[in-house]
């Protein structure tokens, strides 16, 4: 697994283990992580805290010259929010992990013209399967559905 989706997938796990949803992001500056984060609606209490946002909000203000030089990696396919915070900012490529589980912006986010890869990493596939089936509930509350 790629070094910087592995951070990602690490910050998944913390997620996991705080009793979170297990989906991590990192935002990448030139080869430099700036912005580690994890999906911590139910720790904080946040129906926005997810991985992407709370990777962008660890970054900090950053001048929009900086963004349009960064990949942001994230374990499962942004959503829509996640992904109009992407483009909102012109991050130029997004790594996912996976998109076996849920297919949120990868589209969209194409169709704007962001480079998207999508790797499917089998331990990320695994990770998330195991949670929504062990938490049908939560999972559906995170997505809106």
């Amino acid at each position: 697994m790629d070094p910087f989706m592995k951070a990602a997938y690490k910050e998944a796990l913390t997620g996991l283990e705080e009793g979170g949803v297990p989906i991590g992001s990192v935002l990448v500056h030139k080869g430099r992580i700036i912005g580690r984060g994890r999906n911590r609606r139910i720790q904080q209490g946040s129906p926005i805290l997810h991985g992407e946002m709370d990777a962008y909000t660890a970054a900090g203000r950053l001048p929009a010259s900086v963004y349009r030089e960064c990949v942001l990696y994230t374990t499962l396919s942004p959503c829509m929010m996640c992904t109009g915070a992407t483009l909102l900012f012109k991050v130029p490529k997004v790594v996912i992990g996976e998109e076996v589980n849920f297919v949120g912006g990868s589209d969209l986010l194409r169709e704007h013209g962001v480079e998207v890869t999508v790797l499917d990493e089998p331990e990320l596939i695994a990770m998330m399967r195991k949670f929504i089936e062990e938490n049908p509930t939560l999972w559906n509350e995170d997505i809106a559905e």
